[in-house]
């Protein structure tokens, strides 16, 4: 699901939402509580309990850090830098999601940053910890985008080649595999127990500075940030800092509640608003890539915006509350189910739906092909709608480094064209590519083209595309459109 809004994508870094860690830059537990016995295991760390401690407490955050220090791992990785376009999506700064309003003061500030060009070294710090005790690590999966080497370097200063099992960009996590054994796991804690004003410890090398506990407390739940739809932050007031992504946020129990992704900045540094991603999700996550190799994420196919106390009027609702419906995918699992522009989706599978981030983690959170009923309002009247969950096309995973497209064999994101867009480009139908990545970006195709036929077919949904390249081994041509110029496009599907 996408916001009409333009917003932020938790990548790397960006201006305002700043992922907090890659380092793109120069070069309590109780007194008497006791560590965990994290020996011998090969499992993933088990989950304990979380939540407040009474009154007039304090956790002691020097047995936090004494007992999870050496679970804490910097995180060097070595790769090359894309140019034009996607670097400027995956590198900070790389593109300004507050358009060129001059009375923005981000937007200034965005343009007063510098903007690289050209393939270059990439040389980048963060943080992780590891979940198990035979070298399971996790960490965000900016950290390691577009690494060709990522290098684990534990406590006690020995290195290893680390593996990258699987990305997730849509939930900012990967899970990375290191030959070693008898390693100290954390213990993963219960994210959905925390609650505003819970204390927060993070250690991560921001700046490249091991092994730095920072403290805190959660500042908000369930947090939705532009561009990240899919994932309910925990804010918090610890201070977070390039290098400190893909790190550890412990409760007061020494337990992991989230992983340090990304920070609210105008400088570059901490501004005291810093966002992880909850265990819980990432979890999930993990499993399904050591399981499988790949995430699979649910997708509605609207496009909402958030209701307010206008809206609620114009629309006959009680309050301002729900999932404003704009735009309905064509061939999406919305319009099968009878979604309309203008419905205003109140419930999913009973569950309140306060705003449109609300909806957007909550199908993100299924898998496709699970049944969901949604509430609605439309013309002000009530009623129920059935709807069976697709699988989220823009949600890649990237296995070993390589980025694996899901249905099928090019390498693209792709999304059909809104009516206004048809009408622009002057075509009757098409996809417009969103990413472009392996066969495909090695044939020359770039984000912003419109494929408009395979092999002289015309498309108009990305199963059409996905149906055609299936029937062909070898290779196909796409019709690609790049501004007013058309141009036929080999890609080779071995």
């Amino acid at each position: 699901m996408r916001s009409p809004t333009r917003l932020i994508a938790g990548a790397a870094a960006g201006v305002f939402a700043v992922g907090a860690a890659t380092g793109w830059m120069a070069p309590a537990i109780f007194k008497n509580a006791q560590a965990a016995d994290n020996a011998g295991a090969s499992a993933p760390a088990a989950m304990a309990p979380s939540g407040p401690i009474p009154l007039g407490t304090a956790p002691n955050y020097h047995a936090i850090v004494v007992q999870n220090r050496g679970s804490v791992v910097g995180i060097t990785v070595a790769g090359e830098l894309k140019a034009a376009a996607e670097q400027q999506q995956q590198q900070p700064f790389g593109f300004n999601p507050f358009g060129d309003d001059d009375n923005n003061p981000f937007s200034q500030f965005f343009r007063q940053m510098p903007h690289p060009h050209g393939n270059q070294q990439m040389h980048a710090q963060g943080s992780g910890f590891i979940v198990s005790s035979d070298g399971l690590i996790l960490t965000n999966a900016h950290v390691v985008d577009g690494a060709k080497e990522v290098t684990v370097k534990l406590m006690d200063h020995r290195e290893f080649k680390a593996k990258v099992l699987g990305t997730d960009k849509t939930s900012d996590i990967a899970v990375l595999k290191i030959d070693a054994h008898g390693l100290s796991a954390v213990r993963l804690g219960n994210s959905d127990q925390l609650g505003v004003g819970d204390y927060v410890l993070a250690i991560g090398a921001p700046f490249g500075l091991e092994e730095t506990a920072t403290a805190g407390i959660v500042s908000a739940t369930a947090r939705s940030l532009p561009g990240d739809g899919a994932v309910p932050f925990i804010q918090t007031d610890a201070a977070v800092n390039p290098g400190n992504s893909g790190g550890p946020l412990f409760d007061s129990t020494g337990a992991v509640i989230g992983i340090n992704s990304q920070i609210y900045t105008n400088s570059g540094g901490y501004q005291g608003v810093s966002f992880a991603i909850p265990i819980n999700l990432a979890q999930g996550v993990e499993q399904q890539i050591v399981k499988t190799g790949k995430v699979e994420h649910g997708r509605l196919g609207v496009e909402i915006q958030n209701v307010n106390q206008s809206l609620a009027e114009s629309f006959k609702l009680s309050t301002p509350e729900g999932a404003l419906v704009a735009q309905v995918v064509p061939d999406s699992a919305a319009a099968r189910a009878g979604i309309k522009p203008g419905d205003v989706i109140l419930k999913f599978n009973g569950s309140p739906i306060v705003d449109s981030g609300a909806l957007s983690v909550r199908v993100s959170a299924m898998a496709p092909g699970e049944k969901a009923a949604l509430d609605i309002v439309r013309d002000g009247k009530p009623m129920t709608l059935n709807v069976t969950i697709g699988s989220a096309v823009s949600a890649t995973v990237a296995k070993n480094g390589a980025a694996v497209p899901e249905g099928s064999h090019l390498g693209m994101k792709l999304r059909p064209l809104t009516p206004d867009e048809r009408s622009q480009v002057g075509v009757s139908g098409g996809l417009v590519v969103q990413e472009s990545s392996g066969r495909a970006a090695e044939a020359g195709i770039q984000e912003g083209d419109v494929v408009l036929s395979v092999n002289g077919t015309p498309v108009n949904s990305v199963d059409q595309l996905r149906s055609l390249v299936q029937s062909h081994a070898d290779q196909v041509a796409l019709l690609i459109q790049r501004g007013d110029t058309r141009i036929f496009v080999p890609v080779a599907l071995g």
